[in-house]
């Protein structure tokens, strides 16, 4: 039996000690019973774990509430100033728009409605020739001319939208109608900078003084360096009064919702005359609006009958054919003003105190008085050289012979001047298209040749306005 091997049985291993995966024995730990014996050290542990996690915590919520505080920020409107930003402002990136100057009071916007042939450049300049106005010349020139050939109608909704913008002082809309590929717009690129004074005072040039009243020479202010159109928004945040004159807002109900806006303080001054004068004036200027009058004309309702103005006598010749399109306009421009009459009649809540229209001949007739009653509607302080100025310019020796030119004229001769003019023919045109219009602004229609030659009969009566 000495010999005689034992075969030991093969030793056990728990479960526990082996790893399923990879067949490794697991470490064995036989001292735990030490770390069971010393539970300081566990409370450490778990003190810092809980620390960890607190601040952890704290980190978590401090990002939340800076997140919830951002958001609020960029979607609600801020009032840091008194007047609203709107949204156009709000969505656009440069960032100078975030440090406006403040304003110490709400700004007054005046809009002037007219149309061509109005006396509308005159009276712009009493706008102008004012040191607290901000003042813009037909703006929307520029849509009319990259649009073209639009018809006038079909342009309103843009005009529209580019007066919102420019009463903000956001100039940026004019790179919209700026040529592919052309140069950024600057202070003169704008339509009528060269005449206006705040182009082409100080700051911006030093060739004028807007304090100074007096006419702006063009010759000189082409001379002026061309500004940023930034740094003219900048110059015109500055002014508490924004006035723009345009001839191609055809109707004040397009401006209602500007003037509905509560951000916008806008009101509109309606400069009107005879249309009788408007038909003869656009007739003799007809070589610089053919563009103008096509696009007023396009505007016509072609199922409308329409008797021809030229005599059936009268040998038709190619200037027959500028003076159709000249007096054809006539139809539109008087329809629109009849419905801006119609609506200043019964006007809604949104006009009310919001509307004046001054007569062309009341102007020129009496100017300082005339003067007086604009500025105050329109919260302005005239004084002793604005009102010389508008006497100056409306008692001038003769009429003017080149259409818009600004100067000093004899107003009252050129305002009936119409009456030796037009045959009895076109007057009965315009008298047919007009007749609503100049029922209700005060303009009495002629019967004959002899009557209309007549100008010792005032054809004025009281307006219904």
């Amino acid at each position: 039996m000495r010999g005689k091997q034992y075969h030991q049985p093969p030793k056990l291993t728990a479960p526990w000690e082996k790893d399923a995966g990879f067949g490794r024995k697991l470490k064995t730990y036989r001292n735990h019973t030490k770390i069971i014996a010393q539970p300081g050290i566990v409370m450490k542990v778990l003190r810092r774990k809980r620390i960890v996690l607190f601040m952890a915590y704290f980190l978590l919520l401090v990002l939340t509430m800076l997140n919830l505080a951002n958001y609020k920020w960029t979607k609600e409107p801020q009032q840091c100033n008194h007047q609203m930003r709107s949204a156009s402002y709000q969505s656009r990136s440069d960032i100078r728009f975030l440090y406006r100057p403040s304003l110490a009071k709400k700004r007054q916007l005046i809009y002037v409605l007219t149309t061509w042939r109005s006396g509308s450049s005159f009276f712009g300049e009493l706008f102008n020739q004012n040191p607290e106005v901000f003042f813009l010349y037909e703006p929307m020139w520029h849509i009319w001319q990259k649009l073209y050939p639009g018809d006038a109608v079909s342009l309103q909704g843009a005009a529209r939208d580019m007066l919102s913008s420019l009463y903000r002082c956001d100039l940026s809309v004019f790179q919209l109608y700026n040529s592919p590929g052309g140069k950024n717009f600057t202070s003169l690129g704008l339509f009528g900078a060269t005449l206006n004074k705040v182009v082409c005072s100080y700051p911006l040039c030093s060739a004028y003084r807007k304090e100074v009243v007096g006419m702006v020479d063009d010759k000189v202010c082409k001379k002026c360096p061309p500004q940023s159109l930034r740094l003219l928004e900048e110059e015109c945040l500055k002014y508490s009064t924004v006035v723009i004159k345009g001839v191609r807002i055809l109707d004040v109900n397009v401006l209602a919702p500007l003037m509905e806006d509560p951000s916008l303080d806008l009101k509109v001054i309606h400069l009107v005359r005879d249309p009788r004068a408007v038909a003869n004036s656009r007739i003799k200027s007809r070589h610089g609006l053919i563009r103008e009058n096509l696009q007023v004309v396009r505007s016509r309702d072609p199922k409308l009958r329409r008797i021809p103005f030229v005599d059936p006598g009268h040998k038709a010749n190619k200037k027959d054919g500028s003076d159709y399109h000249s007096i054809g306009a006539m139809e539109v421009i008087c329809d629109r003003t009849s419905r801006t009459l119609r609506t200043a009649l019964n006007p809604p809540s949104w006009l009310k105190g919001k509307y004046l229209a001054v007569r062309y001949e009341d102007l020129v007739e009496n100017p300082v008085k005339t003067l007086r009653n604009i500025y105050r509607f329109a919260n302005l302080t005239t004084n002793q050289d604005i009102e010389s100025f508008a006497l100056n310019m409306t008692s001038g020796p003769s009429s003017s012979s080149k259409p818009f030119i600004v100067s000093s004229r004899n107003a009252t001769q050129a305002a009936s001047a119409w009456r030796t003019v037009l045959s009895i023919q076109q007057i009965k045109q315009v008298e047919d298209y007009c007749h609503h219009a100049m029922s209700v602004l005060g303009y009495e229609r002629v019967r004959t040749a002899g009557e209309a030659k007549d100008l010792s009969k005032s054809l004025l009566t009281r307006s219904k306005l």
